[in-house]
């Protein structure tokens, strides 16, 4: 069984979080070219969107990358082919069966890891083909589409003892410290978001990243998502502060998710709030990803 780094390929065991909304060739290069790994967010992305970025992304490194696809994506099949003619050889999975996409996987020489937020999703994935997994605890940023409470202190050292597979650890990471621990605590490697949207490279708003420096402990919460039947970790905002202190107030409607992609292009968070983990709370600066990925490692 092949380790993380073997997989990865880079100097250092550190992934990009895959964020749709800042899906930029320029942030996934940088990322690469610092010794960690890049990360395309491809979603619902068809094979010309794929084509084009992964294109863009090997126009400005050398070094590797990979992208995530949901699994549900009809065009997988053809997007796994671009992405392995662009020198892909790791892709991460999420919202689906491994078994769906994996034979796929590799059946052209490419390795995959799942994403899980659970212990029992996690367990059960390992069983289902994957290379390894990425092992999100609730504190992390993003959707949040399963009621686990158990934190990346607790969930990692769960997983790890149970499966036989590398793990990789996503949330609450953002600077040496979390690094280290995550390592301790048994994963191969970490995938940092949040520490990312707040780089100069991000193509996210300044608004966005300035929301990330100021959150302070307790500045995140779970906002649900009534049109997915799910949640996502925002950072709170005046607005929602006092849609929260009203207790008639229907939070989730006055935050429909479909205006979350232009609040993140235009930094509007009336319209919807910026997402972010709660490691939100120890960054305190807009920094280069080489800086960052140089201190994780430090």
């Amino acid at each position: 069984m092949a380790g993380l780094r073997e997989m990865l390929r880079c100097e250092y065991p550190i992934m990009q979080g895959p964020i749709g909304a800042l899906n930029s060739p320029r942030l996934v290069a940088a990322i690469s070219e610092a010794g960690a790994f890049g990360m395309l967010a491809l979603g619902f992305s068809g094979p010309e969107e794929t084509k084009k970025l992964a294109g863009e992304v090997r126009g400005l490194t050398d070094k590797p990358f990979g992208a995530n696809l949901m699994i549900m994506n009809p065009s997988n099949a053809e997007i796994l082919e671009i992405l392995k003619d662009a020198g892909v050889t790791m892709v991460t999975t999420s919202v689906g069966a491994p078994s769906k996409i994996y034979p796929l996987i590799h059946a052209l020489g490419m390795h995959g890891l799942h994403v899980v937020l659970s212990f029992p999703h996690a367990v059960k994935a390992s069983r289902d083909g994957v290379d390894g997994l990425v092992v999100s605890g609730a504190e992390s940023g993003g959707i949040r589409s399963v009621a686990s409470e158990s934190s990346t202190m607790v969930l990692i050292p769960l997983v790890a003892d149970h499966v036989a597979v590398p793990i990789v650890a996503a949330g609450g990471i953002a600077d040496a410290r979390g690094y280290r621990a995550a390592l301790a605590l048994g994963a191969q490697g970490v995938q940092i978001g949040t520490r990312l949207i707040a780089s100069e490279e991000s193509p996210a708003p300044q608004a966005w990243k300035e929301a990330i420096v100021a959150c302070r402990d307790g500045g995140t919460t779970l906002l649900p998502l009534r049109e997915m039947n799910t949640k996502m970790r925002v950072i709170v905002n005046k607005k929602m502060q006092d849609l929260l202190a009203d207790p008639a107030a229907d939070v989730s409607k006055a935050f429909p998710f479909a205006n979350a992609p232009t609040a993140w292009t235009t930094g509007d968070f009336d319209l919807f709030p910026a997402g972010a983990g709660q490691i939100a709370a120890l960054i305190h600066e807009i920094k280069p990803v080489k800086a960052i990925v140089a201190e994780m490692v430090s």
